[in-house]
């Protein structure tokens, strides 16, 4: 009898066992492995088409801002590019690796480029720095898992609004040259002041697309200059658009 006893243990010893890696290996892939951030639509690389509409209607320069923006992303550089009535055409390049924002203006025969360093993007940052609150919210934006948060205006509290993003999308690192550098995730939906002119960015379609390295590089035909001469140039072509 106490061999029997043995015999019909010991399986039940080992199954136990592999119960219990099996476990182990369970929760490393759902928390220390992968965090439960990550989905079977989590990206790394790809293309994200937002929906733009200004904040202020009443802004001077209301009018002539784009309707939409197109966004390249790979791991934790970004490529965001718009268009104004299909002519003047405004694209930022984000790169946290060297620590760089660069600025793309083509008008005709303008192609302009301007490079800030971080430090001058601190400082202009400082110009619309933002309380932000995590909260336990979510919702759908272009089909992924968004978390929400609470924003206001540091220098203005009464300005208040909703900000989503997703940890599905790119890398944590991706928003550390913005004013949203707390956020570890992709923004879904957000505003942004540029120039005077506040937009608010709200995502639409994701797109699972293979992007090119060369699409972070300031072509070799544009002209690089300094923050100053763009925002000359920002103000004098809104001047010949209003005449």
């Amino acid at each position: 009898m106490s061999i029997f006893r043995f015999h019909l243990t010991r399986p039940l010893i080992l199954n136990n066992r592999i119960l219990s890696i099996f476990s182990i290996v369970s929760v490393c892939i759902l928390s220390s492995c992968g965090g439960g951030k990550k989905t079977e639509n989590s990206l790394t690389e790809g293309l994200i088409e937002y929906n733009i509409t200004v904040v202020d209607i009443s802004h001077p320069m209301a009018g002539f801002a784009p309707s939409s923006a197109t966004v390249k992303f790979k791991e934790s550089k970004f490529e965001l590019e718009m268009s104004t009535m299909g002519i003047f055409n405004t694209t930022f390049i984000s790169n946290p690796s060297n620590q760089t924002l660069t600025q793309m203006v083509k008008f005709m025969d303008i192609k302009s480029a301007c490079i800030q360093k971080k430090t001058d993007l601190d400082s202009e940052n400082g110009g619309y720095e933002l309380k932000l609150e995590e909260t336990k919210e979510t919702k759908k934006i272009a089909g992924y898992n968004c978390k929400k948060v609470k924003a206001s205006l540091l220098s203005n509290p009464a300005v208040k609004f909703d900000v989503y993003y997703t940890n599905e999308l790119g890398m944590e690192n991706i928003n550390e040259l913005s004013p949203y550098r707390s956020i570890k995730g992709m923004l879904m939906q957000y505003r942004v002041k540029k120039f005077g002119l506040e937009l608010c960015f709200t995502a639409d379609v994701v797109k699972n697309t293979p992007v090119k390295d060369d699409a972070f590089e300031v072509p070799a035909y544009y002209k690089i200059i300094t923050r100053k001469e763009m925002q000359e140039l920002f103000d004098q072509l809104f001047a010949d658009f209003k005449n």
